[in-house]
């Protein structure tokens, strides 16, 4: 939860790397509060009403985890286009997501891992 928290607390911070621990529980986080407003929709009979304004929510957010993931790994934050790009830009950017950070500073900012966020 703190990971989560972390997240939404940096908003809109584009720069800066992101651990893989911080986006996978971000994601998971994600999933299971979406499938909780999926379920709560359809027994209040909304039609996906909840989970559009929680999507919206964490557009932000999520785009930013992103970014500083891809920044993690020494990617531009640019490379989250390549989702654009059917079935092969998503498994690319899981792959990108999945892979360890570069050990040390790299030209987007120190190590997370020595430098920890979330204590």
């Amino acid at each position: 939860m703190n990971w989560y928290l972390g997240v939404l607390k940096n908003y809109a911070g584009f720069s800066g790397r992101a651990r893989r621990t911080e986006f996978w529980m971000f994601v998971l986080f994600n999933l299971i509060v979406e499938i909780v407003l999926t379920v709560i929709d359809s027994a209040i009979g909304l039609s996906s009403i909840l989970v559009g304004l929680y999507a919206l929510a964490v557009l932000i957010p999520g785009l930013a985890v992103s970014v500083r993931r891809l920044h993690d790994t020494d990617k531009s934050g640019w490379f989250l286009l390549l989702g654009l790009i059917p079935l092969v830009g998503g498994i690319i950017l899981i792959v990108f997501s999945a892979t360890a950070g570069t050990v040390g500073q790299n030209k987007y900012g120190h190590d997370p891992k020595q430098h920890p966020a979330h204590v």
